[in-house]
């Protein structure tokens, strides 16, 4: 059997993690099992178990996942000649909700709860979620609002946790919702 180069077994895992999401999003944490994820992605149980060890990995891996997704849109706001404000910069990531995202998510955050590793990774994705997030309102105030990049960024950090706030509402929100209400909107 060919052996597999490092960007084929980077696309292998994220296959598996956006299969893992997909089960995760529709049947539950603790309801998928590697069998339901083998069948959504396609994969052998051997081919998920040679890139993960577990289940809580594939959980991990699909937080990570979710995370880069916001990440590259943020930093693509960031880097922009004029970077959304605050209220813009909310009403995108909220447009850009997928709902079975935003029940693993959910469900992510209830495992932390009780589960040290899963709350090391929740916490983690938290404060990236944030940093990025006060990346992305200082170089709006910065370029938009012309301040000094210091004073922008001590003035980004509140109003960064207030947006990062209003948008785990808006996930939880949605995580909520009835599948038949996601199809409507």
């Amino acid at each position: 059997m060919p052996r597999l180069t490092d960007a084929r077994k980077e696309l292998r895992r994220a296959q598996i993690a956006e299969a893992a999401v997909r089960c995760f999003g529709r049947n539950g944490l603790e309801r998928t099992s590697i069998a339901d994820i083998t069948a959504e992605s396609g994969l052998s149980a051997g081919s998920i178990y040679a890139h993960y060890r577990n289940k809580a990995d594939l959980v991990q891996a699909a937080a990570r996942e979710v995370l880069a997704k916001r990440a590259e849109v943020l930093g693509e706001y960031a880097a922009s000649d004029a970077p959304p404000d605050p209220d813009e910069l909310l009403t995108r990531l909220i447009a850009a909700i997928d709902p079975a995202e935003a029940r693993v998510g959910v469900q992510t955050w209830g495992e932390a709860t009780t589960d040290p590793a899963i709350r090391a990774i929740v916490v983690d994705m938290i404060d990236q979620m944030r940093a990025m997030l006060c990346d992305c309102v200082t170089a709006w105030l910065v370029k938009v609002e012309h301040q000094e990049p210091a004073a922008g960024r001590e003035r980004a950090t509140p109003i960064a946790h207030r947006v990062s706030a209003l948008y785990q509402a808006e996930l939880l929100y949605t995580a909520l919702r009835p599948p038949t209400e996601e199809t409507a909107s």
